[in-house]
C-alpha cells in the first residue's frame, strides 16, 4: 500500500468511483487485465489530492480520457464504503484497510470513442470495456461492492442524459 494513500481512522481508504455515460445513457463496463472480473474505472485519492483531481487522473489513467473529453453530470452526497473479504486484505500493512470509503461521479463523453485507451499507464488496470445498460453492473459485479454500486447508480440516475423521458 502506497504511503500517500489516506486511510481513515476506521481503515478504509478514501477513493474514487467514476460511472462513465454515453448520451444513450449507457455506461463504461471495463474488464480487468488478465481476469473474467469487470467494474467501473475507480482509484485511490492521494493525501494532498482533491477528490474530483482524483477523478480525473484516474479518469486518464484507466480509459485514457481527459477532463476535456468529458463533462461531470454529478456525484454522490456522501462516502459510499464497503468492506474488503478477510482474504483481501493485506495483512502486513499499516495502517491496516479494511475496505474502500467512494465518492462516486457521473460523467458523460462527449468525445469520440476512439479517444479511449486503456494503454497509457504505465501499468493498466483493464484490458477491454463495452457499454451496458446503466442497471446491469450491479448484478455483474464482484459480490462485496453491490451495495455501494447500487447506491451510488440510484443517487446519480436522475443526472443520468434523458433520465426525465425513460421516467415517463
Amino acid at each position: 500500500m502506497a504511503t500517500n494513500e489516506m486511510i481513515d481512522p476506521d481503515g478504509y481508504r478514501a477513493n474514487v468511483g467514476i460511472i462513465l455515460c454515453n448520451v444513450a445513457g449507457q455506461v463504461m463496463w471495463a474488464r480487468r487485465i488478465g481476469q473474467d472480473a469487470w467494474q467501473f474505472p475507480q482509484g485511490g485519492i492521494g493525501v494532498r489530492e482533491d477528490p474530483q483531481e482524483a477523478m480525473y487522473r484516474e479518469l486518464w489513467e484507466e480509459t485514457g480520457l481527459s477532463a476535456d473529453s468529458v463533462t461531470l453530470l454529478g456525484k454522490t452526497d456522501s462516502w459510499l464504503r464497503y468492506r474488503l473479504p478477510k482474504r483481501l486484505m493485506r495483512r502486513n500493512s499499516e495502517p491496516r484497510c479494511v475496505g474502500q470509503k467512494q465518492l462516486w461521479y457521473l460523467l458523460q463523453l462527449d468525445a469520440d470513442e476512439t479517444s479511449f485507451d486503456l494503454t497509457v499507464s504505465r501499468s493498466p488496470e483493464f484490458d477491454h470495456w463495452k457499454w451496458v445498460d446503466y442497471w446491469y453492473p450491479v448484478d455483474n459485479v464482484v459480490f462485496f461492492k453491490r451495495r455501494v454500486y447500487q447506491c451510488a447508480l440510484a443517487q446519480l440516475e436522475s443526472r443520468l442524459p434523458g433520465a426525465a423521458l425513460r421516467r415517463d
